[in-house]
């Protein structure tokens, strides 16, 4: 019988040094973004999303990364969905990549706001249709009867649309980009003495520490 606590995987893979990360920390995770990328790690751009709720209560899921613009975290959601509506209200948030084969992790806070609406329809309609129709028919993070609502809607939408290769965005949907004011690179190392480099801005500047891991 499988027993979790005895679940144990030693890193090795590399180490990680304040002399050896670039001065700028969104560069240094565009470098092990890159990485991540070339080492074909499935989804690299898949991220946990933390948000804040009206209780005050965290609140977290999986989203995509979809661009690095002026140093800011591009991602896309429905505003009406639990996060959309979350980060309206507190725009304070936190993102985690995990990339295991590279025995990585990197951890953002920061501040999200809108992307304008321009940049939201630009990316909206390079999307596939599909994934547009779907957009267009999800009462995201609303209760549903069944599946089979969300099947009418996409059939309602597609006769809406009909003949049309490009729809127009949806009002509610669309980009926020999250302006970091603290990353964290984490590198495992063998006995749990893993490699922690933290970079806090503060005054505009950024400052960077090695943590006890």
């Amino acid at each position: 019988m499988l027993t979790i606590s005895d679940l144990r995987k030693e890193y090795s893979k590399a180490s990680l040094d304040i002399t050896s990360v670039q001065s700028d920390p969104v560069k240094q995770f565009e470098k092990w973004f890159n990485e991540a990328v070339q080492a074909q790690v499935p989804e690299p751009n898949a991220m946990n999303l933390a948000t804040i709720n009206a209780s005050g209560a965290p609140s977290s899921r999986i989203v995509l990364l979809k661009g690095i613009e002026n140093s800011k975290l591009v991602f896309y959601t429905n505003y009406q969905s639990s996060k959309g509506k979350d980060l309206e209200k507190t725009p304070a948030c936190a993102l985690t990549f995990f990339w295991p084969e590279l025995e990585r992790q990197v951890r953002i806070e920061g501040i999200a706001d809108r992307v304008d609406p321009e940049r939201s329809e630009k990316y909206f309609q390079s999307r596939p249709r599909g994934s547009q129709i779907g957009a267009w028919s999800s009462p995201q993070s609303a209760v549903i009867k069944d599946r089979a609502l969300l099947e009418d809607r996409v059939k309602q939408i597609e006769k809406k649309f009909e003949g049309n290769e490009i729809l127009p965005k949806p009002h509610q949907w669309g980009g926020y980009e999250v302006d970091p004011i603290l990353i964290e690179f984490w590198q495992g190392r063998p006995s749990r003495l893993h490699d922690r480099i933290q970079f806090t801005k503060v005054d505009g500047s950024w400052k960077i520490y090695r943590l006890a891991p």
